[in-house]
């Protein structure tokens, strides 16, 4: 009899092993996440929206879309001097993919988005100076402190990383650097806009900075297949200027980073999106 009395616990027992088992790999498998797509502009000005589609709110990496506010930094701090002073070497030590080993001033770093360039300035600014800076900039989530356990904050932090913000925050970090209230030099705001990129889209006249990145997500252990392109950045048509941000995260391939697709599809559809 005290057999048949454990045969429901053994019977359960059985079934809770069996269900962990099949379980488990559901978990490891979780289901794909979300393509995101947004486009904002505001008027610079006034802040009024005056286009707005897709998922604008959600935090993702700036990538080197952080290269603008870092360049406020960097003139602020008397790091960078003019748009080709300083002008710095490769070094084997920076391990940088091939396009990036050549000699870079502010206008190339910017230009051609070199990586290495901005990890040199944030070593120059030191942990406390550049936490301090992102701080008082209230730039995404504040949040310098890099991958975990790694203390690669002030080299990594920005790419793909800690620190995050939405396409919403993009822009009203944009329309603060115009509006000059930011807590930097008014030489640190003319020789950013000295050196941030210039395009043409229809009447008119683009500054901004594209951002790429592949997407991970290791704390919560989901594999994330998607990539990542921004740009953002403001734009003068007559006595009309905007700021924008467009953001996509996907899983399709391009022939080029996903930021220049970005930056290009943004350029195209720029003149019938604001008449």
């Amino acid at each position: 009899m005290r057999n048949i009395d454990r045969l429901p616990f053994i019977f359960a027992g059985i079934l809770f092993l069996l269900a962990w088992l099949l379980g488990f790999p559901m978990r490891a498998q979780s289901a794909p996440l979300n393509d995101v797509q947004c486009t904002v502009i505001l008027d610079a000005a006034s802040g009024k929206t005056l286009y707005q589609d897709g998922v604008c709110d959600q935090r993702f990496s700036p990538a080197s879309t952080f290269k603008v506010p870092l360049s406020l930094i960097g003139y602020d701090a008397g790091i960078l001097s003019d748009a080709h002073t300083p002008t710095w070497d490769y070094k084997p030590e920076f391990n940088a993919v091939k396009r990036e080993q050549k000699t870079v001033d502010p206008t190339i770093w910017e230009k051609d988005s070199i990586l290495w360039f901005s990890r040199e300035v944030t070593r120059r600014l030191g942990e406390k100076n550049f936490a301090g800076y992102v701080s008082k900039f209230d730039y995404g989530n504040n949040d310098v402190s890099g991958n975990p356990g790694k203390n690669d904050g002030l080299t990594q932090s920005w790419v793909n990383s800690s620190l995050k913000i939405t396409p919403i925050e993009q822009v009203n970090f944009l329309r603060r650097l115009l509006d000059r209230k930011l807590p930097v030099s008014a030489k640190a705001y003319d020789m950013t806009k000295a050196i941030i990129p210039t395009f043409p889209a229809g009447d008119w006249t683009v500054q901004g900075k594209t951002g790429s990145t592949r997407l991970r997500n290791d704390a919560d252990k989901i594999q994330d297949k998607r990539s990542l392109g921004w740009f953002v950045g403001w734009a003068q048509k007559g006595d009309q200027r905007i700021v924008f941000a467009r953001l996509v995260v996907d899983t399709k391939r391009t022939d080029m980073p996903k930021g220049l697709k970005t930056r290009a599809g943004f350029l195209k559809d720029l003149p019938g999106l604001i008449k």
